[in-house]
């Protein structure tokens, strides 16, 4: 009889243990989703700053620190490593203000502003970031699954014993960072 009750409490262990570290693998694996939709938005937007750079040069080609300073920033957050987390974040920080700025310039140029290439980035830019920002929601509640998870008693021993650890939320560092670019649709 207490060999059964010893057995019938091990064998509710060992499943707990399973059912805790197959759902550790499921959020890792939702995270690493995350994390990779907000990388497809993030390289597109990339891939439009040049195109929004060189329409911003013919009107305005006279404002080329700025327009520098994008392709620079640009080049940073291309170049940040994939799966730094923070490295990253604070790369595309720096872009994001560095568009807000090449935006702000449109406003200064009202031929620039009335060009319907110009209206069709924005646009695109508008779209772009509320992409980035519906990903970034859906990693960031991810990984507050699985750091929950893995911060919790009693499944923080099995996160320990298996090697799992807390990932990194994609946050911005600047607080002005965190708004959306004003960008104007010229209505």
């Amino acid at each position: 009889m207490t060999f059964l009750l010893v057995l019938i409490v091990v064998v509710a262990i060992a499943l707990y243990a399973i059912f805790v570290f197959n759902r550790l693998v499921s959020l890792r694996q939702l995270a690493n989703e995350g994390w990779s939709g907000i990388d497809v938005q993030l390289k597109r937007r990339s891939d439009l700053v040049p195109n929004l750079v060189d329409s911003v040069k013919g009107y305005a080609g006279h404002e080329r620190n700025v327009l520098k300073e994008v392709t620079a920033q640009r080049e940073r957050a291309r170049n940040a490593a994939p799966n730094d987390v923070a490295q990253r974040a604070q790369a595309e920080a720096a872009l994001t203000t560095g568009l807000a700025r090449l935006m702000m310039l449109a406003e200064a140029y009202p031929e620039l502003k009335a060009s319907a290439n110009f209206l069709s980035l924005q646009r695109e830019l508008t779209d772009l970031e509320n992409e980035i920002q519906m990903a970034r929601r859906y990693y960031n509640g991810t990984v507050r699954n699985l750091n929950t998870l893995i911060q919790s008693v009693p499944s923080n021993f099995i996160a320990g014993i298996a090697g799992f650890r807390p990932a990194a939320y994609f946050e911005l560092a600047e607080p002005g960072d965190r708004a959306v670019p004003q960008v104007s649709l010229g209505r």
